[in-house]
């Protein structure tokens, strides 16, 4: 399977923390999830904790490498911007990915956030969400039980599949 592609100094291991969720479902395809998540206002229609998605620049409403734009996660206000966006193409996966920051000094948050969907054999989809995490918010959220980053993205990739299905993007089985 494809992985994520990681920026100097984000390799899962060697920040303060990691999260990965992946779901693997009938029915959809890469192509049919990708405007949900690459129109980042969508977000906050299918995930609780997402709202108030913005670009600068006069970018958007499409993520595309270098868009800069900012959105609420975790009561953090979060600036980011996109440095990987490739839309699904047969045989490849989409990927998408952000660096996103919040706060100064002992209150700075540095992610990096990447997503993987790929079309696999016999009509099914991978979907797998990646993050890693720099700065004090970070180890105080990886040592958080039940960990919030996880639990958060999986309600992200939850909402992702279900938003697919009721917006009538389901391929048949």
């Amino acid at each position: 399977m494809n992985a994520i592609h990681w920026p100097q100094g984000f390799e899962p291991g060697y920040t303060d923390n990691f999260v990965s969720n992946e779901v693997i479902v009938a029915g959809l395809t890469a192509a049919q999830v990708w405007p949900l998540l690459s129109f980042a206002h969508k977000w906050p229609s299918y995930y609780g904790n997402s709202a108030n998605v913005g670009f600068h620049d006069g970018k958007g409403p499409e993520l595309a490498d270098g868009v800069r734009f900012h959105f609420e996660t975790f009561g953090f206000p979060v600036q980011a911007q996109c440095n990987e966006c490739v839309a699904p193409a047969a045989g490849e996966p989409a990927r998408i990915a952000w660096h996103g920051w919040a706060g100064e000094g002992d209150t700075r948050l540095d992610v990096h956030h990447a997503w993987l969907i790929e079309d696999l054999p016999g009509g099914r989809v991978r979907i797998l969400t990646q993050e890693t995490q720099k700065g004090r918010p970070a180890q105080e959220l990886a040592r958080t039980r039940p960990n919030p980053m996880l639990n958060g993205h999986q309600d992200w990739l939850d909402g992702l599949v279900q938003a697919a299905r009721a917006n009538g993007l389901s391929a048949p089985l």
